[in-house]
């Protein structure tokens, strides 16, 4: 604390530096405190001489209050009285108390202050002192007030004549005051004497400021009778009032004559005062009856059955005040009777009152059937049996329960049929989409949201189907969570958990009410297993009935009773509408007919839109099936359910049949759509594989979406299993799997015939609109030389060989996956399948490729038979230094071809590319046709230069095309050779050996200068295609040369 605080705390008397209160000792009103309350004390204008030393010291500063209000001047710090070196407050500093922070405590040590404790002073300031030291600050201290003494004596001389002028003024004030209008003679007679300081110092002991005036005044020696006015401050004018009490004498009896009369009367004073206690008595008897209007009114039902039950007390007092006075033979007082009589009308008011209000709560008890999520009910209930009734309540709501339910299940059935036919009939009309319109809802498997997987009629009525599997099953807002909570209400008044806090009533008359009879119980059970049954019906008619073929036999009431008017289905809260109004307003009476029976599969099913395709049907399958597991789990937890082996065995049944049959409603659709899904191909290159279009990733999408919803379908989740279901919910049946099994294997097939029949059929480009929109959308990416522009879909070569592609892709990538996936998802093994689809893959593939080369053979066959077979083909001169003009037109075929697929199909680098199966398969072709033109040939003998002819024309081709050659090219070659052999002389053939030398020299200059012509199919070989270049080449009759 800071030197300046210290200050401001000793200035104004503070303990700290902020105070939250004023402190009491420094309130400076306490002086004039009213004795009491309410009470003004008159003050005399002379008080202000009244006062003492410590009034004007309070003005000082560092004046403190004590507690009992004396005011005493405390300095900050003070010598030690008893004449010690050092201050107090140097003391206390060195003692490490806190006078400085406490003034209260540094006052304790200060001589000057009234709360100064001697004790405290000499253990804390003096504790080290010695009986020595003690001794000699006595005596200082002797010395200290002997000096004191000297000057105070001195002050008090010296003001001495100022204290007794102040008494003189005051005995001359209070002399005047008493002698007031007497004579003036005896005024001055009787006035004072002069006073001079010796007569003061000499007065007696004991003599105030009256006795020493009227001392005064009676040493005089006029003794004459003297007269005084009537305000004058003596007894004989009662003290100066004298003069005011005749008035007042006067004005009472005025005020007498006045009001007498009115203060008359006191027999009707007495009766009104008699009737007033009587009011007064029986307050509570008067008051009860608008009390407990008011407190119905307000509703406030507990309030309503206290005053009730005190009415029904009050009641049965008066009534045995008189049933005893009877029985005694007495007769009633006036006041008994009255009290009778006002409890009589009491106790009518009343019980009209708590009729209406029963009237009122059995009505409101009716309607809490229609909100069982509020606890409202029990209320009600609680304030019946307060109320006293003679039927049960609880039964009464459990009874109206269990028909609202009921009612409520029967409304929504037969409204939710009516709706989905209707919406099953609208879809019945509308036109089959094409191909193109289906394949574009399939290519969306992979990122559509379900609202795009199908036409939004249909996605309607999939929304429907679902919304009222949701109403019938939901737990947290559908029929079954009522008739569980239901079940649970009644559980708890069976078992009598909820009667714990209900109310027995007055005097126990509700007790009865708490127990349930055992027909009760067993009208409870059997209602609830029946209100399970109609749910489990209701589900079970959806996906097992046909289509109903006559609407009006599911209104109730009938139509022919008249009674039933035309329904909306929007609007209202009050009323179920699956298809969420879109069915609109309808009259029973003009109905859309049933659809017409052309064998589609859609026909037998209710719940399938017709035409919907596989990928909508599994969504919405899916999440029906999860809804229709979860109700069934719940409806067996139910014990009299879980009690009924009937009803077990048919929830369970149940469940059987809305898989089954959900499950051949996508198989249908997933066989259709597998038709549809040639219309997948769009002629648009893959992103990720440019060999390929898109058709490959589409397929496996979709597969895999339907796959997966099938799964969900076939098998409960780990979330839908967790309660009842594996006693409800049965592993999927042998003859289901081989249904899915084959139907997959189906698609796959399907499907891969599609891309045939897509590559093989005539191009027509008005019917190909969506193709070019198509490729519009994917010219808006990235171009290369791959791109679109690359693709010319007019020429039916050109989608052969992306076709060709297209399925090599599917055979080696996406149905491998799509078989791992199915066996995982369904823990089978796809042995047979595996092999039927492999098989068929690759019939297709070679009936594709052979549909490819088989023009081009054709073309390749009749030019080399052609060439050889003409007359001029052999030389009839001199060496021959040229290939026939029909080997390079063969090369210029295979050469176009190759532009073909490697423009088409990128796939160099590839052992196993289309681009070498092709090629190697057209030498094959050529060398077979070289062996067939040479065996055709008229000449059976060849000469020298045919011989060579034939060589030079054999071995060009053959290292030419070495890249692409195979074993069964190499041993066609073998077989041209010894063709050759046959149909040659020995001198021929001495002649060829002797010329092979020269024969290599013109090869290998004819191969130079076609190098820029066939150069595509040269590569850079490694050692390995070399050696196989020799083994397969014909290198015994004349060894290639680069």
């Amino acid at each position: 604390m800071t030197d300046f605080e210290r200050n401001v705390l000793t200035h104004y008397n503070l303990q700290n530096a902020f105070p939250t209160t004023w402190p009491e000792e420094l309130d400076e009103s306490e002086d004039e405190q009213p004795d009491e309350i309410g009470v003004r004390r008159s003050r005399s204008r002379y008080s202000a001489l009244d006062r003492n030393a410590s009034d004007r010291r309070s003005g000082m500063l560092g004046v403190q209050q004590s507690s009992d209000g004396k005011s005493n001047l405390v300095q900050k710090d003070e010598p030690d009285p008893l004449g010690g070196e050092a201050s107090v407050v140097q003391t206390l500093r060195q003692r490490r108390l806190p006078v400085e922070q406490d003034p209260k405590l540094r006052n304790k040590f200060m001589l000057s202050s009234t709360t100064f404790s001697p004790a405290l002073f000499l253990s804390q300031v003096h504790h080290d002192a010695s009986t020595d030291d003690l001794v000699r600050g006595l005596q200082y201290l002797s010395q200290s007030i002997d000096q004191k003494s000297a000057s105070l004596k001195v002050l008090v001389e010296t003001n001495f004549e100022r204290f007794v002028r102040a008494k003189a003024t005051i005995d001359n004030v209070y002399t005047e005051m008493r002698n007031q209008g007497a004579d003036s003679t005896a005024s001055q007679q009787s006035s004072s004497p002069n006073h001079n300081r010796n007569m003061s110092r000499g007065s007696m002991p004991g003599t105030n400021f009256r006795n020493f005036g009227s001392g005064a005044a009676t040493a005089g020696t006029n003794t004459q009778p003297q007269t005084f006015g009537k305000n004058a401050l003596r007894k004989e004018t009662e003290y100066g009032v004298q003069g005011i009490r005749g008035p007042l004498l006067e004005v009472t009896q005025k005020a007498e004559d006045v009001w007498s009369p009115a203060l008359t009367g006191k027999e009707r004073e007495a009766s009104l005062k008699a009737i007033a206690q009587a009011v007064e008595r029986d307050r509570e008897l008067y008051e009860l009856g608008s009390n407990l209007q008011q407190s119905i009114q307000q509703r406030d039902y507990e309030k309503a059955v206290q005053q009730y039950n005190t009415a029904r007390n009050l009641a049965n007092e008066a009534k045995k005040l008189g049933e005893r006075a009877m029985y005694n033979d007495q007769t009633l007082s006036d006041e008994q009777v009255q009290k009778i009589l006002v409890t009589g009308r009491m106790w009518s008011d009343v019980e009209d009152q708590v009729k209406e209000l029963k009237r009122d709560i059995w009505g409101r008890l009716a309607n809490a059937q229609r909100m069982p999520q509020t606890d409202e009910h029990m209320e009600l209930i609680s304030v019946l049996l307060e109320l006293g009734v003679n039927d049960n309540p609880i039964w009464v709501w459990l009874l109206g329960r269990y028909d609202n339910i009921k009612t409520k299940i029967t409304a929504v059935v037969e409204r939710s049929t009516v709706e989905i036919e209707i919406l099953r009939r609208r879809l019945a009309l509308v036109a089959a989409p094409d191909t193109v319109v289906s394949a574009s809802y399939l290519r969306k498997a992979a990122k559509g949201t379900p609202d795009t997987l199908d036409s939004q009629q249909i996605i309607e009525f999939w929304t429907a189907i679902v919304a009222y599997l949701t109403k019938l099953l939901s737990l947290s807002n559908g029929l079954l969570g009522e008739v569980v909570d239901f079940w649970d209400s009644a559980k708890s008044f069976i078992e009598g958990t909820k009667q714990r806090i209900l109310p027995t009533g007055y005097e126990g008359e509700s007790r009865k009410h708490h127990r349930l009879s055992e027909a009760g119980v067993r009208d409870l059970t059997s209602g609830t297993v029946e209100l399970t049954n109609m749910i489990r019906e209701a589900v079970s008619s959806l996906f097992n009935d046909p289509p109903v073929e006559d609407i009006s036999s599911l209104f109730s009431p009938l139509l022919n009773s008249g009674t039933m008017p035309s329904t909306p289905l929007t609007g209202t809260s009050s009323v179920f509408s699956p298809s969420e109004g879109r069915v609109g307003r309808f009259d029973p009476q003009n109905m859309p007919g049933p659809s017409a029976k052309n064998g589609e599969p859609w026909e037998s099913f209710a719940f399938w839109p017709p035409r919907s395709n596989s990928l909508s049907a599994v969504h919405f399958l899916g999440r029906a099936l999860a809804l229709v597991r979860v109700g069934a789990a719940e409806m067996v937890t139910l014990s009299p359910v879980a009690a009924s082996n009937l009803a077990f065995e048919n929830i369970k049944a149940t469940v059987a049949v809305v898989r089954e049959r959900s499950l051949n409603v996508i198989c249908h659709a997933w066989t259709r759509d597998a038709e549809c899904a040639k219309g997948l191909e769009d002629w648009v290159r893959s992103p990720d594989n440019k060999d390929q279009t898109r058709m490959p990733m589409y397929f496996e999408a979709f597969e895999k979406r339907v796959l997966e919803g099938i799964q969900q379908v076939l098998y409960p989740s780990e979330a839908i299993a967790r309660v009842g279901a594996k006693e409800v919910i049965t592993p999927p049946p042998s003859k289901l799997i081989q249904k899915i099994r084959t139907q997959f294997a189906n698609s796959i097939f399907l499907v891969a015939s599609g891309a045939v029949e897509n590559a093989e059929s005539e191009w027509k480009e008005t019917d190909d609109e969506w193709t070019r929109v198509a490729a519009r959308e994917a010219k808006s990416g990235s171009d290369d030389e791959l791109g679109l522009d690359a693709i010319q879909v007019s020429q039916r070569n050109i989608r052969i060989l992306l076709t060709l592609s297209n399925l090599k892709a599917l055979r080696i990538e996406h149905v491998p996956q799509l078989v791992q996936y199915f066996q995982s998802a369904f823990s089978v093994t796809l042995t047979e399948e595996s092999a039927t689809v492999k098989n068929m893959f690759g019939q297709i593939d070679m009936k594709l490729f052979r549909a490819y080369t088989a023009p081009t053979v054709e073309q390749l066959t009749t030019l080399i038979k052609g060439g050889i077979c003409d007359p001029d083909w052999a030389p009839r001169s001199g060496r021959p230094d040229q290939v026939r003009p029909y080997v390079y037109s063969a090369m210029m075929v295979l050469v176009s071809v190759h532009t073909e697929v490697s423009t088409t199909v990128s796939t160099a680098g590839s052992n196993g590319s289309l681009l070498n199966d092709i090629l190697s398969y057209l030498v094959e072709k050529v060398s077979q046709a070289l062996l067939d033109g040479f065996r055709e040939r008229k000449a059976n003998t060849y000469t020298l230069w045919a011989l060579m002819q034939a060589t030079l024309d054999t071995e060009f081709i053959a290292q030419t095309m070495s890249q692409y050659s195979s074993k069964a090219a190499s041993d066609i070659q073998g077989q041209i050779y010894m063709e050759l052999d046959k149909r040659s002389t020995n001198e021929a053939r001495a002649g060829l050996q002797r010329e092979l030398a020269e024969m290599r020299r013109v090869l290998k200059r004819l191969r130079e200068q076609s190098r820029n012509s066939f150069g595509c199919f040269k590569k850079q070989r490694s050692d390995k295609d070399k050696d196989r270049d020799r083994q397969g080449g014909s290198g015994d009759r004349l060894p290639s040369q680069d």
